[in-house]
C-alpha cells in the first residue's frame, strides 16, 4: 500500500540576528526571533524571543519563552515563560505563567484557564 507523502518540518521558522522585518507573520509552526520585528506575529505553535530579539507589536500563539523585548500584547493559550533577561512592556493574557527573577514586566497581566484564545486561529488586530 502507498503512502501519500507529507513533507515534516520540523526546523523551527528563524529570524536571525541583524535581520529588521516590517508587517505581520503568521505561522502554523514554531517561530524563534533573534532579530527584529516590528507587526503582530500569529503562531500555532511556540515563539522564542531570543536575547537580542526584539518584537513591537501583538503576538498570539500557544506558548511562548521571552529573553528579549517586548512592546506590545502578547496572547499565550497555554505557557509564557519570561527569562531573565526578558523586558516586557505591555499586557499579558495566558493560561500560565513564569517568570525569572530579573525579568522586567510592565502591564496588567490575566491569567488562569485557558488564554484568550484556546487555539490561535484569528489574525492579530492591527
Amino acid at each position: 500500500m502507498a503512502k501519500s507523502y507529507e513533507p515534516e518540518n520540523k526546523l523551527p521558522n528563524m529570524i536571525g540576528s541583524g535581520t529588521k522585518i516590517s508587517g505581520n507573520i503568521e505561522t502554523n509552526g514554531d517561530i524563534r526571533i533573534d532579530g527584529e520585528i516590528e507587526g503582530n506575529i500569529l503562531s500555532k505553535g511556540k515563539v522564542v524571543i531570543g536575547p537580542n530579539g526584539r518584537v513591537k507589536g501583538e503576538i498570539n500563539c500557544a506558548n511562548s519563552e521571552v529573553s528579549g523585548g517586548i512592546e506590545g500584547k502578547i496572547l499565550v493559550s497555554e505557557l509564557l515563560s519570561l527569562k531573565s533577561t526578558s523586558k516586557l512592556i505591555g499586557d499579558i493574557i495566558t493560561a500560565k505563567l513564569t517568570i525569572e527573577p530579573g525579568a522586567i514586566f510592565t502591564g496588567k497581566c490575566e491569567m488562569g484557564g485557558k488564554g484568550e484564545n484556546s487555539q490561535p486561529t484569528t489574525s492579530p488586530k492591527k
